[in-house]
This record gives C-alpha cells, sequence and structure tokens, in this order.
C-alpha cells in the first residue's frame, strides 16, 4: 500500500469513528448523561419517556428503551456494565439488562419524583432520590428496600457513592449536602453554606472532599470529615444543574440554565474555562473517558459535544 492510500484509508477511518458535535438525542429534553464503564457507550435520559443507549465516539443510536410513562430523570450503568437503572416521574426505578433491553425489575417504595439515582461501587446497592424527600438504598439482587436513610426538608435530588462506597452523599432544595455512613445506614453530617437549592455534588478523588453546586450558582468544595467549607468558586452567570468530575481528578465541569459550560481548576480554585453553548438548559454534564470532550444535554432535545480545554 503506498503512503498516499494509507494517508486516504486513515483519514477515511478517522472521519467514520468522529463523534458529531451535537446530535437530536431525544424529542424531549435530555436530562441525564453517562458513560459504561468500559467507556464504549454512553446512556441519555430523556423526557420523552425513553432511555437511549449511544456507540462512542461515533454517537450511533443502538438501543432505544421505552422506560417509563413519563420524563426519565436519571440513568445509571451498573458496575459491570450488564444492566441500566432509569428513574423517572413515576415514583418507580426500573433495571434494565442490556443484553436484550428488557426490564430485569422495578424498586417500588418511593412516593414522589425519583430525580437521582446512583450504583455503590460494588454493585450491592443502589441509592435514590426523590421529590418525596427521602433517601433510599436498595438491593438491585433481588429489587427490595434495603432502608430508608432520612429525609431532607424539602425535594432530594442527587445521590453520589464515594470510591470506596463507605459514604454516600444526597444533594436537596433544602440548600444541603447530606453525608450517610453507608454500612451503619445512618446520617453523618450536613454541609451548610449553599444559599439556595443544591443541584449536584461529587466525591473527590482522595474522598476526603466533596464539590458542589447550587442554584446560587457557586460551586462550594468541602472536607468530609468535620463539614467545613474550604473552598468557593463563582459566580456563575446562570443557575447551575449539572457538575461532573474529569477523568484525572483534577478539574469540574458545571453546566447551566442559560447554557454556560464552565470548568474549573479544583487545586487552584479557580475558573480556567466557560463557554456559552448553542442551546439554554444545560441540565446535564460529563466527560468522555479519555477526557477530551465535554458533554451536556439541553432542553431543546439535543447532546453537544465540546472540546475540553
Amino acid at each position: 500500500m503506498s503512503l498516499r492510500i494509507l494517508t486516504l484509508f486513515l483519514a477515511c477511518v478517522s472521519m467514520a469513528i468522529a463523534q458529531p458535535p451535537s446530535w437530536q438525542a431525544h424529542t424531549a429534553p435530555v436530562h441525564h448523561l453517562a458513560f459504561s464503564p468500559d467507556g464504549k457507550t454512553l446512556a441519555s435520559a430523556g423526557f420523552d419517556g425513553t432511555a437511549k443507549l449511544w456507540s462512542w465516539p461515533d454517537a450511533k443510536e443502538t438501543k432505544a428503551i421505552a422506560a417509563h410513562p413519563s420524563p426519565v430523570y436519571s440513568v445509571a450503568f451498573s458496575p459491570d456494565g450488564k444492566q441500566l437503572a432509569t428513574c423517572s416521574v413515576d415514583p418507580v426505578i426500573k433495571v434494565w439488562n442490556l443484553a436484550d433491553g428488557k426490564a430485569a425489575m422495578e424498586l417500588k417504595g418511593h412516593g414522589g419524583i425519583v430525580d437521582g439515582i446512583a450504583y455503590s461501587p460494588d454493585g450491592k446497592i443502589i441509592a435514590s432520590a426523590s421529590s418525596d424527600k427521602s433517601v433510599r438504598l436498595w438491593n438491585p439482587a433481588d429489587g427490595k428496600e434495603i432502608k430508608k436513610l432520612g429525609d431532607h426538608a424539602a425535594n432530594a435530588y442527587t445521590v453520589a457513592f464515594s470510591k470506596d462506597g463507605k459514604t454516600l452523599l444526597s444533594t436537596g432544595a433544602d440548600n444541603l449536602v447530606k453525608l450517610w455512613d453507608v454500612n451503619e445506614k445512618k446520617a453523618l453530617r450536613d454541609l451548610k453554606g449553599h444559599t439556595a437549592p443544591v443541584t449536584g455534588a461529587v466525591f473527590l478523588p482522595d474522598g476526603k472532599s466533596v464539590a458542589s453546586i447550587s442554584h446560587d450558582r457557586t460551586v462550594k468544595l468541602w472536607n468530609v470529615a468535620d463539614g467545613k467549607e474550604t473552598g468557593s468558586m463563582g459566580p456563575t452567570p446562570d443557575d447551575l444543574y449539572g457538575i461532573a468530575l474529569s477523568p484525572d481528578g483534577k478539574r469540574l465541569a458545571t453546566s447551566g440554565y442559560g447554557g454556560n459550560l464552565t470548568v474549573w481548576d479544583i487545586a487552584a480554585k479557580k475558573q480556567v474555562f466557560q463557554k456559552k453553548l448553542p442551546q439554554f438548559g444545560a441540565y446535564c454534564v460529563t466527560w468522555s473517558p479519555d477526557g477530551k470532550k465535554i458533554l451536556t444535554g439541553h432542553d431543546r432535545q439535543e447532546v453537544h459535544v465540546t472540546p475540553a480545554p
């Protein structure tokens, strides 16, 4: 094969696997995005009641699951990548076998919208947050509720496990991040400092710190051990809805209702990038597995891909 032909061949291959800068993912707002553990599949949650799977990086639809009769708020892959959990306006969490796209079980017990779900790192627990104010633990092996951990004073929005699975956080409309002891199944402490609903939070890689976002338009950093605030960044141009930690654990990406994407340097505690996206309503954000792209889901049904700074 000549050098010229080889060059053309490699260019064609590169074009074939290149992801589009944006695509219409649903027929209603895209509320959540998550990558599979192997990084080859992107899942999206749509307010059209479907959860969709997309091959990465070419963003080709591989499966559409008619998950719920109402808007899907969140999706979560099991750690082994074989199942996908979905939650919705209807107060039911569903677990799907990805091999055939069929429902494996339903987790019932919440009395309101289930806004957020997360698998524990070992895959033995699903945590959930609901507009009924409660945070609950479930057994994905049999679908039974393990325990209702407790309540926020208003809607509970999101949940996330620490890397070791020993601690769970939840966020709520009561302006709080709550920390829970997973083994003892009890409350640890509240992280107080936001002045508006807290719409998302993540554990940082060391497991000793948490980053959170709020409609007060700030990103705050917290010490898990004593619950004290260790830093605050912002304000941002719009109310924040999405937060994601970069694969290398050094940066945060946040997205807001006004369509702004912002990247933050955690160690320096400062903004390093901001872009006004083509669409407003950036409800969710995630990094590509290689850390080179940032994906956002939007009110007008699309997923946007932005090169990471």
